[in-house]
């Protein structure tokens, strides 16, 4: 499961490294929870296109939206098989920008947050899936985070993480032309432990109400 997240990287550097087109100026994110808007990245046939939609995917079958707060994540394993994210698989992919997300750790009797990340410190991008629900007064548009089976690092703090896409995948991934859908679940696979890194943080981030910059503080070095 992947339940929270961080985007705190400055708007210009995120442009050049994703290379995407966004009309709206963005704010650094610290603690991103489910429920809320965060930033996507798709494609328009030409372009990578950024947009931001809720976070918790709602099928345009779904008579109401509290659908969404059971789909923030989406296994790997499955995706073709689930009604609900069968069709957004086919052609509705996306990336979802990052820059490290927390998991918890059982300790004693408590639970540790820690944050992870990549080691060289750059942002990096989920593989997500988007719908769009039209049963309200406008068109809803919502995503969600694929998972799959955690890589070494990982494997010590949860049984799921998110799929980290490489940067030399990402137009494949979101490309709506690309139907080879096994060369696109070859994707979905554990990125190498031996690139990212963890550090302990403050259970501040155990609420979403907390927004701080303290939420990505390593507390060993504090």
């Amino acid at each position: 499961m992947c339940g929270r997240f961080s985007l705190a990287t400055d708007q210009t550097i995120l442009q050049e490294h994703f290379e995407f087109l966004i009309h709206e100026e963005l704010e650094f994110r610290y603690n991103i929870a489910p429920s809320q808007d965060i930033l996507v990245v798709g494609s328009n046939g030409k372009d990578r296109v950024g947009t931001k939609m809720r976070w918790g995917l709602v099928p345009p079958w779904a008579k109401d939206t509290k659908i969404g707060y059971k789909m923030i994540n989406a296994r790997a394993e499955s995706l073709d098989e689930k009604v609900s994210f069968k069709r957004p698989f086919q052609s509705q992919r996306c990336l979802i920008l990052c820059d490290g997300f927390y998991e918890w750790k059982k300790e004693g009797n408590m639970k540790q947050p820690y944050r992870f990340m990549m080691k060289n410190n750059k942002p990096f991008a989920f593989a997500g899936l988007w719908e769009r629900w039209d049963k309200g007064d406008k068109p809803l548009f919502t995503c969600t985070i694929i998972t799959t089976k955690p890589n070494e690092l990982l494997e010590e703090v949860h049984d799921r993480m998110p799929v980290i896409l490489h940067e030399d995948k990402y137009d494949e991934w979101i490309d709506r032309n690309q139907t080879n859908y096994n060369d696109l679940k070859s994707l979905l696979v554990p990125y190498q432990a031996n690139l990212m890194d963890c550090y302990p943080v403050s259970s501040l981030v155990n609420s979403p109400k907390n927004e701080s910059k303290e939420c990505i503080v390593n507390v060993n070095s504090l």
